[in-house]
């Protein structure tokens, strides 16, 4: 009795990945129906339009989920993804990147975003075992300073300058 209910349970693990995205997305959309309209509002589309976007998208995707557990349409777990199993973690790479966002955190304010997102891809191109550190650098700094004007002109958001502050 107890091994059958057991693998009955077993068998439909995802419907706790399902409830999972229906509580997250109902949060988030909670969150996005109690954000005021006056709020960061620049056109017709206010701030809680993505936000509310994304919660559906999670709850859909739970629906979606359920659905296709309790039709049994479940993947085996060894028809995932194409890696060896038997190879342990690497817990340099994991600890490179993780010191490269705690250095971002740090830099942000003195050195701003241009610089400090320049070196947050250049470090994490390194951890993941990039090379090319010239190209890696010009490819950091055309990513940071897009971002930097993007979000200063299109957006009219700021994000710090830092040390470019008044030249920017």
């Amino acid at each position: 009795m107890m091994q059958a209910a057991l693998q009955h349970i077993r068998g439909r693990a995802e419907l706790g990945m399902a409830l999972f995205l229906l509580l997250l997305g109902a949060v988030v959309t909670i969150d996005a129906a109690q954000l005021p309209s006056s709020f960061a509002q620049r056109g017709p589309v206010g701030p809680a339009a993505v936000p509310f976007v994304v919660g559906v998208g999670l709850i859909l995707t739970a629906f979606l989920l359920a659905v296709e557990v309790l039709r049994g349409r479940t993947a085996d777990p060894e028809e995932g993804e194409d890696i060896d199993l038997s190879t342990g973690s690497d817990w340099r790479t994991v600890f490179m990147v993780v010191g490269v966002f705690l250095a971002n955190t740090v830099l942000m304010e003195p050195l701003g975003w241009p610089i400090s997102g320049a070196l947050l891809f250049w470090g994490c191109a390194f951890a993941f075992g990039a090379r090319r550190h010239i190209r890696n650098a010009v490819i950091g700094l055309v990513i940071s300073f897009g971002t930097y004007f993007l979000f200063e002109l299109v957006l009219g958001l700021s994000l710090p300058g830092g040390v470019l502050g008044g030249v920017l």
